[in-house]
């Protein structure tokens, strides 16, 4: 080895310097002075931050928090936690598994997020500073101080977990079951926020509590114990899913989630034309329209022109099979394009499907969709003589109109993922990541590309078409208007797409989550009115920015994107990353 490369060797072994904290004080310090600006903001959430109620949540009452007080008050106890754990206070290292101070650093800048985020929002909706209490400036201060003093903790660069203490299998389960409640308790939180400044405080310290929890090691237990206990840990998310509908006394927010699974359930479906076969479609939405007006078309709707009406069943095989049909209509002559071809061809299937059913009215065509007034008065669905638009009470349990279709709902959502992690661990799901990967490769080793990929494009228009024969009947109408490349409401093409790719492409939660978020995002940011787009967009850019492999990825997408955060963590000489497995990747 040459001296020029010894020296190299050297820089790569002086990456410890990262450890030095971005602001110099002593390591006990800088403990103190983030404790006590997380007591400090905690503690001011007991005063009152405005002197008048007009700003909504009233957070004039002294020694109850109220609105976004109460973000406050848990993100400050969250921090103060975690500096103690990271003090080796018994009781409390298991919140630090990995001992980095970053988890701190996260939970005291989403505090702070949070609470000069209602600061300025009470400022601003008020009309000045001066409509603030000394509790508001208290907390405002507090919560710098334990942001400036997370910033005098070294920065420890990530190191492998220690093992893990061992704990009986019955109290691993009661682990598992106990974050499932947990997470159920926040969803029911943030989905029931009430004006769009709580959301936005919710979705902050969200945010942030979520990064502390990987960096701090807690997210990689607990991904240990449910690969452990894989089966307790679907039947523990089973029937959280079913528990939500208990938990909601109105029909309003269990709308909110029926939507967010039909559009979780689309989203699935692109991800196989898009994350596994790694097909640019900007015209997908078109396929849940199909769906949606063949189910429309079948289902006994008074406005038909077919006067038909088939059961449920038959109606969701009918969507499904138009939309296979479409897919493979389309596909048959595009998909031998590659690239920003193809994704131009898909987008013009997407706008003659709108501007073709809403010509279908019997004078610019031929009489079938009502052109644009679409197909109202859908009927509600009836199963075996059980009616889902009225009320069902079983043993002192009340079950909604939207909350059955809210089950059933889950139930397809059940079934496309379970199709799609099948055919994700398939051959012919390897065979799409090869084609993904490089299709001159995939098909020089003997893979029938076209074959394939129309397949892949098959597939994902009949598992948007099965989730828009439901959509039909919960809207209770279908219009062209729903179905558009772009727009401000979900499901469209541009919001099913940005969901793929920010949840994380290739991945099951990753599109859940992405949809969930870009389902509830512009419902809850009504509040901005003419900026809600504006924010929305800047909101989408910083996480493309900070996070591009998407919230949820694959090991591959993550170590191409981190390559050099992971190399650090390999001994030298052991070749770098490991392999990702098939379902991996």
């Amino acid at each position: 080895m040459t001296p020029q490369h010894h020296h190299t060797g050297t820089v790569n072994r002086a990456i410890p310097r990262l450890t030095l904290p971005l602001i110099p004080l002593p390591l006990s310090t800088a403990r103190i002075l983030t404790a006590g600006g997380a007591l400090l903001t905690l503690l001011s959430t007991f005063l009152p931050w405005t002197w008048t109620r007009a700003f909504p949540g009233n957070l004039t009452v002294t020694g109850y928090p109220g609105g976004l007080q109460i973000l406050t008050l848990t993100g400050a106890a969250l921090t103060l936690a975690q500096v103690l754990a990271t003090a080796g206070l018994p009781g409390l290292r298991w919140l630090t598994p990995s001992g980095r101070h970053t988890a701190t650093l996260h939970l005291a800048a989403g505090t702070l997020a949070t609470t000069w985020y209602t600061l300025i929002a009470i400022a601003t909706r008020l009309g000045g500073l001066v409509n603030l209490e000394p509790g508001g400036y208290l907390a405002g201060a507090a919560a710098l101080a334990a942001l400036t003093g997370a910033l005098a903790l070294p920065n420890d660069p990530p190191r492998p977990l220690p093992p893990a203490r061992a704990l009986p299998a019955w109290a691993e389960i009661l682990i598992i079951a106990a974050v499932f409640g947990l997470a159920l308790q926040v969803l029911t939180y943030g989905i029931g926020t009430a004006y769009g400044e709580l959301f936005t405080g919710f979705l902050l310290l969200t945010g942030f509590a979520t990064a502390a929890l990987f960096t701090s090691g807690l997210g990689a237990r607990l991904t240990a114990l449910t690969h452990r206990h894989h089966r307790v840990t679907l039947t523990a998310a089973l029937v959280t899913a079913v528990l939500f509908p208990l938990t909601q006394d109105t029909d309003e927010y269990t709308l909110i989630i029926v939507n967010i699974l039909i559009f979780s359930t689309v989203a699935l479906g692109l991800n196989v034309v898009v994350g596994l076969a790694g097909l640019l479609d900007l015209g997908y939405v078109a396929f849940l329209g199909v769906g949606a007006y063949t189910a429309a078309l079948v289902s006994g709707s008074t406005a038909s022109t077919l006067h038909i009406h088939f059961p449920f069943w038959a109606a969701v095989l009918t969507g499904a099979a138009a939309s296979l049909v479409f897919g493979v209509v389309i596909g048959a002559p595009t998909l031998r394009l590659r690239g920003d071809y193809l994704a131009i061809v898909t987008l013009g299937f997407g706008e003659i499907f709108r501007i073709t059913v809403g010509n279908l009215n019997g004078e610019s065509g031929p009489s079938l969709t009502n052109g644009p007034n679409g197909i109202p008065n859908i009927p509600d669905l009836a199963i075996l003589g059980y009616d889902f638009g009225a009320t069902h009470s079983f043993g002192g349990l009340t079950l909604t109109p939207f909350a059955n279709y809210y089950l059933l709902m889950l139930f397809f959502t059940a079934l496309v993922v379970l199709v799609f992690s099948r055919a994700g661990n398939s051959r012919i799901g390897r065979a799409w990541v090869a084609i993904r990967e490089d299709e001159t490769a995939a098909t020089a080793m003997g893979i029938n590309g076209f074959r394939l990929k129309l397949i892949a494009f098959a597939l994902g228009a009949t598992l948007a078409g099965l989730a828009g024969t439901v959509q039909a009947h919960v809207a209770y109408t279908v219009v062209p208007e729903q179905y558009v490349f772009a727009g401000p409401v979900p499901p469209n093409s541009a919001f099913l797409l940005a969901a793929v790719i920010l949840g994380g492409m290739g991945t099951i939660t990753g599109p859940l989550l992405g949809a969930a978020l870009l389902y509830l995002i512009p419902a809850k940011l009504q509040f901005l009115q003419d900026y809600q787009l504006l924010a929305f967009g800047l909101a989408l850019i910083l996480l493309m920015r900070f996070r591009p492999e998407g919230i949820i990825p694959n090991r591959r997408n993550r170590l191409e994107f981190h390559e050099t955060d992971a190399a650090p963590a390999n001994p030298p000489g052991t070749g770098g990353a490991t392999r990702p497995t098939t379902a991996e990747a």
